[in-house]
């Protein structure tokens, strides 16, 4: 089975690379890992442990139509980051790519050489450490009088994001959030106060503060900053020419097409205009990933009761996102 993508996104001084034109190819070497060995995998992405039993899903690498994404090596990237942090920033979305970088890891290092420490993961013989800051929405959510307010021009973490060399950050899952899974009462710009705003827009306002944040803050001679994309969701079949009824559940195979027939979200555009590409590569995951309806873990959950069409099984999608990570560290 071949599945073509195109979109921009081409490494640093390979104009003809563009990673994100491709195809999905079945590849009998995959997975990268075994996910039942790894102790980085978090229930929530654990299918197989929790009863997922077809296992095509992990056979699939993706492959750029005119290159080759880099033979991922565990022991290379670890002697590359010999001394630095490396953080992810971000929602669940940034854990399930923190987990799956853990265990790409985890199988290249000898397990005695793996300790966990008060600020991430530590691989001793490299003295390198992989860590996850907790961040739904980049900006700070302040309790006040009035309740929990999501501030949207008002940032807080940077001091701690200014401790790691790499830092990969991501945002958007949490924003359409509302009832009694949102985390805020109020949202705030400037002066103003509101009960509520345009998800889309808020997250707009919201990533510039960030993008404002990084020209502030980043020197890209000193700091790696990559943005992680946009990860799509698969709930509704007729985004991919289905019934409406249709999710993820039961999916086994990517999507069969050259372009997904719903188009990017609006929320890829946002992404695009604003952030500083001078100092922040995107990874420009999101047309890959939404031609992967096979690779939620639907009810192969160990946390989630209902059907998760949003995050990713592990091993899976998420390994391709840090090869393309691991192509761009290799590129710079």
């Amino acid at each position: 089975m071949v599945v073509v993508v195109t979109c921009a996104g081409r490494l640093p001084g390979r104009e003809a690379c563009d990673l994100f034109s491709g195809t999905w190819v079945v590849d009998e070497a995959y997975p990268l890992y075994d996910s039942l060995t790894c102790p980085f995998v978090r229930k929530e992405f654990d299918c197989l442990k929790y009863g997922r039993m077809d296992r095509e899903y992990l056979r699939y690498r993706w492959k750029p139509s005119r290159c080759e994404l880099p033979e991922f090596n565990g022991r290379d990237l670890m002697a590359r980051l010999r001394g630095k942090k490396v953080m992810f920033v971000g929602d669940s979305l940034s854990l399930n790519m923190y987990d799956s970088l853990l265990c790409m890891l985890h199988a290249a290092a000898p397990p005695a050489t793996i300790s966990l420490s008060d600020v991430g993961v530590l691989f001793e013989d490299y003295n390198l450490t992989v860590s996850y800051y907790l961040s739904h929405y980049l900006v700070d959510i302040v309790t006040e009088k009035i309740g929990r307010v999501l501030k949207l021009d008002s940032l807080h973490g940077g001091d701690t994001w200014l401790t790691a060399d790499v830092l990969i950050f991501n945002t958007w899952h949490w924003w359409p959030r509302s009832g009694p899974t949102q985390p805020w009462d109020y949202i705030q710009e400037g002066d103003e106060t509101f009960k509520e705003m345009d998800r889309t827009s808020a997250f707009s306002k919201a990533l510039f503060t960030w993008a404002k944040w990084v020209r502030l803050n980043i020197d890209p001679s000193k700091k790696k900053v990559f943005y992680q994309g946009i990860s799509p969701s698969h709930y509704h079949g007729d985004e991919w020419g289905e019934s409406a009824l249709k999710s993820c559940h039961g999916e086994t195979q990517p999507l069969n097409s050259s372009t997904y027939p719903s188009g990017p979200p609006p929320q890829e555009t946002i992404v695009k205009e604003i952030i500083p590409r001078d100092k922040v590569t995107l990874l420009d995951i999101t047309l890959m990933s939404q031609l992967r309806k096979d690779g939620h873990p639907s009810t192969y959950s160990g946390i989630y009761a209902r059907n998760d069409c949003s995050h990713w099984c592990l091993a899976g999608l998420p390994d391709t996102w840090n090869l393309v990570l691991y192509a761009f560290l290799l590129a710079s």
